[in-house]
C-alpha cells in the first residue's frame, strides 16, 4: 500500500514538474491549429511542427513504411463539422487522428477513430476509419518546418498540402452542398427576410438559372442596407449573364456613378469591368 502511494506521489511530482517546465520554456516543436471554413462547415487541424535541423528526414528520422503521427508530440488531429470527401472517399463529420505512412513516391494517409493519443505508440490499425494513398513529390527547396496548409480553397473543394524537407504532397477534399444550399434558399424566400443578396451571389457563382435571379436583383435595388454601387453591380452582372447588354451597361454606369460619389474605387473598378464586357 505504501509502495503504491509512493509511486502515485512520485508520478504526481513528475507531472507537476513537467507542466511547470513546459510553461517556462518554448516547445521544440511548436503547435499550430488551423480553422478553415469549408462548404457549410469548418475543418480544424491541430499538429506540432518539427524542424529539419540538418537531419535527413524521410527514410531515416521518419522511416519509410512505418506509421507516423504526421507531426511531433501528440498525434495530429483533424475535425470536420460536416461530411466531406477525401480523394474520393466519403468521411463523416467527426474528429480523427491524422496518421500517415511515408513512402519514397507514395504515402498512405490514415484517418484513425482514436483521435487523441501521444505519437503513434498506441496506434492500432483496427481503429482506422479510412486509408488511401497519394503521390509524393520531391521539391528542390528545403522546407525547414513541417507545414500543413489548405490551398486552392473554393466553396466545395480544397487541397490539404504537406511539405517538409524536400517532400510535398496534396490531399484533395470536396463537399457536396448544392442541394442543401438550394433548399435553404427556396425555404428562406418564403419568409419575410428574403436573402436576395446571398441568393444572387450563389446563383451567379454557380451558373444557376439567371432568369430566377433577375427579379431578386431587381428587388435588391430597393432593399434596405445595400449601397447603390453594390446593387447596381449585381444587377449588371445578372443582366449581362442573361445577354441583355443594354440593361447591363445602364446598371453598370449607374454603379460607377454611385461608387464615384461614395469615393469607393473598388466598386468603380468592379462596375467598370462589367461595363467593358457588356460593350464588347
Amino acid at each position: 500500500m505504501k509502495k503504491n502511494l509512493l509511486l502515485l506521489f512520485t508520478i504526481a511530482c513528475l507531472l507537476f514538474s513537467y507542466n511547470s517546465f513546459a510553461q517556462l520554456t518554448p516547445a521544440p516543436s511548436s503547435t499550430q491549429t488551423i480553422i478553415q471554413d469549408f462548404g457549410l462547415g469548418k475543418i480544424t487541424l491541430t499538429y506540432s511542427r518539427p524542424n529539419v535541423k540538418g537531419r535527413k528526414i524521410f527514410g531515416y528520422t521518419e522511416p519509410y513504411n512505418a506509421v507516423w503521427r504526421t507531426g511531433a508530440n501528440a498525434a495530429t488531429t483533424i475535425t470536420f463539422t460536416d461530411d466531406v470527401t477525401l480523394e474520393g472517399h466519403k468521411v463523416a463529420a467527426g474528429t480523427y487522428g491524422l496518421f500517415s505512412i511515408p513512402g519514397e513516391n507514395e504515402w498512405t494517409i490514415i484517418l484513425n477513430k482514436k483521435a487523441r493519443q501521444w505519437g503513434a505508440y498506441d496506434y492500432n490499425a483496427a481503429d482506422d476509419y479510412l486509408r488511401f494513398t497519394v503521390k509524393a513529390i520531391k521539391i528542390p527547396e528545403n522546407v525547414e518546418t513541417l507545414t500543413l496548409q489548405f490551398t486552392n480553397v473554393f466553396p466545395t473543394s480544397a487541397d490539404l498540402n504537406l511539405s517538409w524537407e524536400h517532400t510535398a504532397l496534396a490531399i484533395h477534399l470536396t463537399t457536396d452542398i448544392d442541394a442543401r444550399v438550394m433548399a435553404r434558399i427556396d425555404s428562406a424566400m418564403q419568409t419575410n427576410k428574403k436573402p436576395y443578396y446571398d441568393a444572387i451571389i450563389y446563383y451567379w457563382n454557380n451558373n444557376k438559372d439567371m432568369t430566377k435571379a433577375l427579379p431578386w436583383a431587381q428587388a435588391l435595388q430597393t432593399a434596405p442596407g445595400f449601397p447603390p454601387m453594390v446593387v447596381k453591380l449585381w444587377l449588371a452582372r445578372v443582366e449581362l449573364r442573361l445577354g441583355d447588354k443594354a440593361a447591363a451597361i445602364k446598371a453598370a454606369q449607374e454603379g460607377i456613378a454611385a461608387a464615384q460619389t461614395a469615393k469607393t474605387p473598388e466598386y468603380v473598378r468592379l462596375n467598370t469591368e462589367v461595363l467593358v464586357e457588356a460593350k464588347k
